[in-house]
């Protein structure tokens, strides 16, 4: 027999997840009552060392075979702790780590466990929120594009519908600079478009002055590309987005500059530039630290108080101007190469200027345990982000849908992420399916080709191909709009957009060419989701995962749905009463089928 405890579920540990400082956490574990069990305790250590805790644990009752051994303890310091449990025989005493067993209890993982601080919150708007991802030069042009003050050199092509460059000069370096005139009219023109699909939250690109059509190697912080439009357009843009019930999130880059950059050029010509200590150089002022290698992309001292000053501090620092121009938040570009002190110090400010500003951060892994150049980082001990781009659930819908996994690894993903965030940062994590950092989600369902630019530029998916990607593209949908979060749609993937990596992804939203088929469907799934708060705030639970089939739970205030995904070869016999949303159903569900029913 074995030691049973497992701590999502609420017979061994309440409550689900993470603590507040000083919230009760109650443990309870089941131990055969021939071992002969006559104490036990549940030891904590902090992550950074600096203390232990030790909660002791008693016998509280006998279940059946098994004697129930149950302990409690709260912590006072919010931070990342992992705890494992000491059982003591009469004679000696063992170890139980996560993965530890009656007969090797000295090997394998503790359980973590995040404690946060006391008053750490999120904004309420963000919770359960449906996103719209917008790359602004690419999703719709209105008026007449401004290149006067456009940094050269640049090409603007002439149709929309043409193909995005992507061949390399002579010497082999790709521009990024060609553009098609996307601006913040279009955007505000088709806010009718954006809302019909739900959304709550607009999140865009960069859309300060760059070289680039990305807009990542800044220019001037506070001036947006002209070619966008003027600062009036971007605040007539942000009060169209709040008349539809909408918040506008922008990119902050605050990693790396543009070489071309304002500050940059004006710290090359004198050692005296106020901007001189935003750089590490070299060789002044020739050889500097750069972003990843690229000289383009000069790093910034983060913690410089001069850049601190004009990013954050000053009553017009960037995060200021942009929050009184209309903005509700920020999503921080490569947060991981921010140190904890400056994402801290911008959250602090940016809830100073507007109190439900949104912070939202890139994170490819799990924030909870993350370490970046061998710190770890505390995201969620700290209270510095309210959301993550949630790349876990991205990888666990891909890895399931393309039959890598039956449904066992995509269960253990969700209930990881789901206990290790705190319930306010999971509620308002960023689920997506693509990003203008990866391959169009279509594409991504059924071609895992890999290859050149050249290669990629001629690439489309065969008809058969685009039939069963969009089939795959439904349930994959489904699975972002019913697990705990906030699903993110980038442009055009609700109409069927394919593309491969950079810059194939970022191709122009193809008005008039449209998948009506597919967009209907998102747009129901925005309906549903409007109308349940169970899919927009509920806990969740699985009773299926495997096989193909994959069943889940979520519940909030006595309301409960389930989600019924199929992907087996085989029919699934599921319960078709009260059917709110579904595919495939007719007495059994067939497979490709999905169904969501109000229990």
């Amino acid at each position: 027999m074995r030691i049973l405890f497992d701590s999502q579920k609420s017979i061994f540990k309440e409550p689900f997840g993470t603590l507040s400082q000083g919230e009760t956490c109650t443990l309870r574990v089941h131990i055969p009552s021939s071992v002969g069990t006559v104490r036990a305790e549940c030891i904590l250590d902090a992550d950074d060392g600096s203390r232990q805790i030790i909660a002791p644990m008693e016998k509280v009752s006998v279940q059946g075979a098994y004697d129930i051994f149950s302990g409690s303890f709260s912590l006072a310091d919010a931070g990342l702790y992992f705890y494992y449990f000491r059982i003591y025989k009469p004679e000696d005493s063992f170890r139980l780590f996560k993965y530890g067993n009656d007969t090797n209890m000295e090997a394998g993982d503790r359980w973590q466990i995040t404690c946060t601080p006391k008053e750490f919150t999120t904004p309420d708007w963000a919770k359960g929120a449906i996103i719209y991802q917008v790359f602004p030069d690419r999703f719709y042009q209105s008026g007449a594009v401004d290149l006067q003050e456009k940094l050269l050199p640049y090409t603007l092509h002439e149709d929309w519908n043409e193909e995005v460059a992507w061949q390399p000069d002579n010497q082999g370096k790709v521009w990024n600079n060609d553009f098609f005139g996307g601006n913040f009219r279009g955007i505000a023109d088709k806010m009718d478009y954006i809302a019909s699909l739900g959304t709550t939250i607009l999140y865009l690109n960069p859309i300060s002055k760059s070289f680039s059509n990305h807009r990542y190697d800044t220019y001037d912080y506070k001036t947006p590309d002209p070619m966008l439009g003027t600062l009036e357009d971007f605040r007539c843009l942000c009060n169209t987005a709040h008349q539809h019930g909408i918040r506008v999130v922008l990119d902050g880059v605050y990693s790396h500059t543009g070489s071309d950059s304002v500050y940059f050029q004006d710290a090359c010509r004198s050692l005296d530039s106020p901007f001189c200590s935003w750089y590490t150089f070299y060789e002044y002022p020739h050889k500097y630290n750069s972003w990843w290698g690229f000289d383009t992309l000069p790093t910034v001292n983060k913690t410089d108080p001069a850049f601190l000053d004009y990013i954050i501090r000053n009553d017009d620092s960037v995060v200021a101007h942009w929050l009184g121009l209309g903005a509700d938040g920020f999503r921080l570009d490569v947060v991981d190469e921010l140190p904890d002190s400056f994402v801290l110090e911008l959250k602090n400010r940016i809830r100073q200027i507007k109190p439900d500003a949104l912070l939202i951060g890139e994170v490819w892994e799990d924030a909870s345990n993350k370490i970046s150049y061998n710190i770890r980082r505390r995201y969620f001990a700290d209270g510095e982000l309210d959301s993550c781009m949630n790349y876990p659930f991205r990888t666990a819908i891909l890895h399931f849908l393309k039959g890598w996994d039956d449904g066992q690894q995509f269960k253990e993903t969700v209930m990881r992420i789901a206990e290790n965030y705190p319930a306010q940062v999971l509620s308002c994590n960023m689920n997506l399916l693509g990003s203008h950092d990866t391959p169009r989600i279509l594409t991504a369902l059924v071609d895992d080709f890999e290859g050149s630019r050249a290669e990629y530029a001629q690439r489309k998916l065969t008809p058969s191909q685009r039939e069963l990607a969009t089939e795959l593209l439904k349930i994959a949908s489904l699975l972002q709009y019913t697990l705990p979060g906030a699903p993110s749609i980038y442009y055009g993937d609700e109409v069927g957009m394919e593309g491969h990596k950079d810059p194939f992804n970022r191709r122009t939203y193809p008005w008039g060419r449209v998948n009506d088929h597919l967009l209907a469907h998102y747009r129901a799934l925005g309906d549903l989701r409007k109308n349940h708060e169970a899919l927009r705030l509920g806990d969740i639970t699985f009773f299926q995962f495997a096989g193909g089939r994959l069943g889940f739970s979520r519940a909030y205030h006595g309301k409960r749905l389930d989600v019924y995904i199929n992907r087996s070869n085989e029919p699934w016999e599921i319960p078709t009463e009260n059917v709110l949303f579904c595919h495939g159903l007719t007495n059994k569900l067939a497979p490709m089928g999905y169904c969501v029913v109000e229990v």
